[in-house]
């Protein structure tokens, strides 16, 4: 008898489903007969629609038999991975909505409080309930007086015999400290990248840092070898936001200066953009329009912090000058010290140069949530969702 020809088949099969065990058995007629067979993935479908389909016409006295566990066949997708997240007190209702994202994201607390003579006296709750768990920290350094705690909490939960360990500080506080410019100069960016790149090392490997639209991108080589920095980013968030409104299709983004430009044009190319950029005239600098025309649009000026404000304002009063009919702002990380956020007032119709439309900041920054908090022209974007979904990775 000669050799049955090769039999070849084709799986289609979700990747949820590979985990539990299968097997191809092709029983030939007699022990003679020796033949090869072939398998392939050639789709990744609903797990109900598995299915293994034969390319080749049956063999003659052949009896191909498929043993697969009903489990293979019936599993549902893999379960999502469980998360312990610890927050500090700025960072509550973040965490809450964190939480309120996914069952599988589990808050935990720590009793924040002092000794008489104000240094910390901190206290992790139920220590041994997250052994051998993915454990994750919701950090703001809005102060150097609240680093310090933290950083004693951070560096204590890998040593609990975790799984895995993320830390995650939505705003980078000292980014934009991040060079030298004379001798004499600190970097502190590169100081505070430094006491990170020290978290003891969990079970599961080096701490993964999340932290979104850090001010300078070389900062990213300013993390050693043990701590693995995640950047994100809030600008999706705007997208979504800016689909929403009646004029979306009337929009173009602005850019206070090249930096922003180098940041976040790749992520808004598909919008008509404006670059603007500081000159000096005499011993005044002042913000000028490099590229494009705001005329009849409604512009919004991206960058990724703002502090006083000035030069935010700078760019709105030129672009209200070329003609914009509306003008909203956004930036990641609102820091807004002494309360600069009150220089910005709403346009309530018709006054660019007076007034914002409106303006976006995520939540990096809890203080100043709670100061903007249903004041016009102000909309927080929420990070929940998006660190969410990185605590999944």
């Amino acid at each position: 008898m000669s050799p049955a020809p090769p039999l070849h088949c084709s799986f289609s099969a979700p990747i949820q489903t590979l985990k539990p065990s299968l097997t191809l058995a092709l029983i030939p007629f007699s022990k003679k007969d020796k033949f090869r067979f072939r398998c392939e993935l050639t789709s990744f479908g609903n797990p109900q629609k598995w299915a293994v389909e034969f390319d080749s016409t049956t063999i003659p006295n052949h009896r191909p038999v498929l043993m697969a566990s009903t489990a293979a066949l019936t599993s549902s997708p893999r379960n999502a991975k469980k998360v312990c997240l610890f927050y500090c007190a700025e960072t509550k209702a973040l965490a809450e909505r964190i939480a309120a994202e996914s069952d599988a994201i589990e808050l935990r607390s720590i009793t924040w409080r002092t000794f008489e003579d104000g240094f910390p006296n901190l206290f992790i709750s139920n220590a041994q309930g997250i052994r051998g768990q993915h454990v994750a920290f919701l950090a703001s350094f809005s102060s150097p007086g609240v680093i310090f705690e933290q950083l004693s909490v951070i560096y204590a939960l890998p040593k609990l015999f975790i799984s895995s360990f993320t830390l995650v500080l939505p705003f980078f506080p000292t980014g934009t400290s991040e060079r030298m410019e004379e001798e004499g100069d600190i970097a502190t960016a590169f100081t505070l990248a430094r006491i990170l790149s020290n978290i003891p090392i969990s079970r599961g490997g080096p701490t993964s840092l999340v932290t979104f639209d850090i001010h300078a991108l070389q900062e990213r080589f300013y993390f050693g070898d043990n701590i693995l920095p995640c950047f994100d980013s809030g600008i999706p968030l705007l997208k979504a936001r800016l689909q929403q409104l009646p004029d979306s299709d009337n929009i173009s983004i602005a850019f206070p200066d090249d930096g922003a430009w180098k940041r976040f044009h790749k992520q808004l190319q598909h919008f008509p953009m404006i670059v603007c950029a500081k000159v000096r005239e005499g011993n005044q600098r002042i913000v000028r329009i490099k590229e494009g025309d705001p005329k009849g649009r409604h512009v919004v000026i991206v960058d990724d912090l703002v502090q006083s404000g000035g030069t935010l304002i700078e760019c709105q009063k030129v672009l209200a000058s070329h003609g914009a009919a509306k003008i909203s702002a956004y930036v990641t990380h609102g820091i807004f010290p002494n309360r600069s956020w009150q220089r910005f007032g709403e346009d309530k119709g018709g006054c660019p140069a007076n007034g914002l439309t409106y303006f976006w900041i995520t939540d990096s920054c809890p203080l100043t949530v709670k100061e903007v908090k249903n004041k016009p022209p102000f909309e927080v974007l929420s990070l929940a969702s998006s660190i969410a979904a990185t605590l999944q990775i």
